[in-house]
């Protein structure tokens, strides 16, 4: 047996003449030595290069090779620095051709692979483009540190990416900053692109939510021509760009106080040229100037935007009112029976009848809800009728007359957490006409 090359990367392969390499491959799959996550090459000279699992190849395997399985052929080996995957392979789940890569390159180092770093492998990802984003709880075993940073190149090699950040825990300031370090790469600016709108962002200073495209796509198909929104929650523009891409809105006044993500806004304005229909308000949003201008506010913070709510009740149009979209995380508990659309109503459901109650300050609230077209839970409607009531009373104390508000809607977004659901309440609110 000879070696050929001397190299230290790639895979292992036996080297045999072509006639003999059938035999070679039963062999070697009988034995589970064959390397079944690549394919077999053809050599410059003809011969034929068999992938095997080299850290569990002895010499009396070489031995049977050359004497017993194929007497009088030619057994070499040698190194394939890039190596072809085979069709298994090509099929094979991310997260598994992750942990073979690296696993394989880790035992490459001298290492003994574990139980441990396995598990701290990670099993989902964000990908932007060729920059993937790992999530926080992985790579945290101490033996990582020392393989840095040719790890990560392995990583990205692996999951084929040329650029790797890695989040951390959300900063506890106003912004809610994400902790994103930079592992692989010299830039972190990244594109996504969402029902034909354009994002562009730093990974490191500003958040996406892959989990709210169905609430975007559900914006960017409201009927909005002509209206003026106010977007009191902007960040890089996630419901900024669909109310004006597609919803068709008039003018939207975006509010954000990341200096970060209103940098990204403003480029995402641009890029999808919309800026000339946007005013940025950058600050806290809290002490905005604006009054009676919306026909719509959007209210998209989570775990709750009710500190936004006198802010939402002063900047609608006194004369007409309009319409408050309302992000909340309600809790909801297991065993919990879902109430259909069309479906017998219990107390807590909204009646089909108007019903007019007077509440605090001659405030009045306006039951002409309607149940939800997709099932909903008794914790949301709980919600959402105590979101109402309060709504009801501020636009009271800020408007100084009474208003109607109306159920509109509540709409599901994602599951944030177990029992803890991200919903959106579509509250339509209109001032009382004038008697006499």
């Amino acid at each position: 047996m000879r070696t050929e090359g001397g190299m230290s990367t790639g895979v292992v392969a036996v080297v045999t003449e072509p006639q003999f390499a059938q035999r070679y491959r039963e062999y070697l799959q009988k034995m589970k030595l064959l390397d079944r996550e690549h394919r077999a090459e053809k050599m410059p000279d003809g011969a034929v290069a068999l992938p095997v699992l080299g850290e569990t190849l002895r010499e009396q395997h070489l031995l049977a090779l050359r004497s017993c399985v194929a007497p009088g052929s030619t057994c070499l080996l040698t190194h394939l620095p890039d190596p072809v995957p085979s069709k298994k392979a090509q099929v094979c789940p991310p997260a598994q051709r992750l942990c073979r890569e690296v696993r394989r390159w880790v035992e490459g180092q001298g290492v003994t692979w574990s139980a441990e770093l396995e598990a701290d492998l990670p099993r989902s990802w964000q990908r932007h483009g060729n920059l993937l984003l790992l999530s926080e709880d992985c790579f945290q075993a101490k033996q990582w540190k020392n393989l840095e940073p040719e790890l990560w190149k392995t990583i990205a090699s692996a999951l084929g990416v040329q650029r790797l950040a890695k989040r951390g825990k959300v900063l506890p300031d106003g912004p809610r900053t994400p902790a994103v370090t930079l592992l692989l790469g010299d830039n972190s600016w990244v594109e996504h692109v969402d029902n034909g709108i354009r994002y562009k962002f730093d990974v490191t200073r500003c958040m996406f939510s892959f989990g709210n495209i169905s609430e975007k796509l559900r914006v960017a198909s409201m009927s909005c021509a002509g209206e003026v929104v106010v977007d009191l929650y902007s960040g890089i523009g996630y419901f900024t760009l669909p109310f004006l891409v597609h919803a068709g809105a008039a003018f939207v006044h975006a509010c954000e106080w990341n200096p970060h993500a209103v940098v990204a806004l403003r480029k995402n304005l641009e890029i999808n040229g919309v800026s000339d229909r946007c005013q940025i308000h950058f600050g806290d949003n809290r002490t905005l100037k604006l009054s009676n201008i919306a026909d719509r506010v959007n209210l998209g913070l989570i775990p709750s935007s009710e500190e936004g709510w006198p802010i939402a009740c002063q900047v609608l149009r006194q004369d007409a009112g309009g319409i408050l979209h309302i992000h909340q995380n309600v809790d909801s508990f297991p065993g919990k029976n879902l109430q259909p659309h069309g479906s017998s109503r219990t107390e807590n459901s909204y009646p089909q009848k108007i019903t007019t109650n007077k509440g605090e300050n001659g405030a009045t609230r306006d039951f002409r809800g309607k149940v939800p077209s997709s099932a909903t839970k008794l914790e949301w409607q709980r919600w959402a009728e105590s979101a109402e009531t309060q709504i009801a009373t501020l636009l009271q104390q800020v408007h100084g007359k009474p208003w109607k508000t109306q159920i509109l809607h509540i709409q599901l977004v994602k599951s944030y957490a177990p029992h803890v659901d991200h919903i959106v309440l579509d509250l339509e609110c209109r001032p009382c006409p004038l008697i006499g």
